[in-house]
């Protein structure tokens, strides 16, 4: 009986719902579920996004970059946004699907963004000390008495950053190649597995014993020397000097936008205050405007090396 009530009342409820959502002169409106809209959410054009290559790990990334981010924030009202690509090659493919505006790359892979999506160059990192160059460093063990000049690296196991890797690999390879040796004179050409990391991986790779050189960028050592004791590292050879890296827009950003970053950026003094620690936290000496054409010498070599640029 009280199953019979029960019923009774939920179905003059139901009537009685019906009868509220429709007035005498309403009648129901069908909804068909089939048709539907995709709606995406747009992204924020006030928004820079930033990216520094991944040599290091995401960690030292943000610490070198993020007081240079908050300095062009206060300078040119422009908000930024720091993005962390996994890879060098995920780096040069953001940069295509526009996910990156600026790109502070090493030359070696601005060469490949001005090729592929026509990324323009507008400044230059003006390295430790105030040089406009860097190089590459050839390393192995202290105690690694096979080693001794660049000659003995033939025939020898060799851990290089990345492919793209300009002080990490292309730098050192063209060392080589002035000195009569190809890929093909190393027992084995392994590449520091990523995601970020690389330099630091290397180290730490011919420090554990397990390649017999490797190759990085001078002054990586600084970098992880809280990580191992670099007195058991020793420096081979070193390459010839090349520009410096580089900041570089991706094609089709505006260019008001792109005039007040690099004005910020080559304002930026060492000899002030306020900037040091800006300047010191990116290891940078100072910010010089540059262009396409100072990185000739770059494609010279990727030439010589037969390094392709369509990947």
């Amino acid at each position: 009986m009280q199953v019979k009530r029960t019923a009774c009342l939920a179905l003059s409820l139901f009537f009685l719902m019906l009868s509220w959502g429709c007035g005498p002169e309403e009648k129901p409106h069908r909804v068909d579920l089939s048709k539907r809209e995709h709606v995406s959410l747009a992204e924020d054009r006030n928004v820079v996004t930033y990216a520094f290559l991944p040599q290091y790990s995401h960690t030292v990334s943000y610490e070198r970059q993020h007081q240079l981010l908050e300095y062009l924030h206060k300078e040119t009202g422009l908000n930024f946004k720091q993005v962390f690509p996994s890879t060098f090659d995920d780096h040069i493919q953001m940069v295509g699907r526009g996910k990156i505006d600026i790109s502070y790359t090493n030359p070696v892979i601005y060469i490949k963004l001005a090729h592929r999506f026509h990324s323009s160059a507008f400044a230059q990192a003006l390295e430790v000390y105030g040089q406009e160059r860097f190089r590459g460093q050839i390393i192995t063990r202290m105690d690694n008495d096979a080693i001794e000049t660049i000659e003995d690296c033939r025939g020898k196991t060799w851990i290089a950053v990345d492919p793209g890797s300009a002080g990490g690999y292309i730098y050192p390879l063209g060392l080589f190649a002035e000195h009569g040796m190809t890929k093909e004179d190393f027992a084995v050409i392994d590449f520091a597995p990523g995601p970020g990391g690389q330099q630091e991986k290397v180290v730490l790779a011919v420090y554990a014993g397990k390649y017999d050189i490797g190759s990085i960028r001078e002054g990586t050592l600084n970098v992880v020397a809280d990580k191992v004791d670099v007195s058991e590292i020793r420096v081979v050879a070193q390459s010839r000097f090349y520009p410096g890296w580089v900041f570089s827009s991706r094609h089709g950003l505006d260019e008001e936008i792109r005039q007040k970053i690099q004005e910020a950026m080559v304002r930026l003094d060492h000899d002030n205050p306020h900037h040091r620690g800006i300047l010191d936290a990116a290891d940078i000496f100072g910010i010089i405007a540059a262009g396409d054409e100072d990185f000739d010498s770059v494609r010279d070599l990727a030439e010589k090396l037969e390094i392709s640029l369509d990947r």
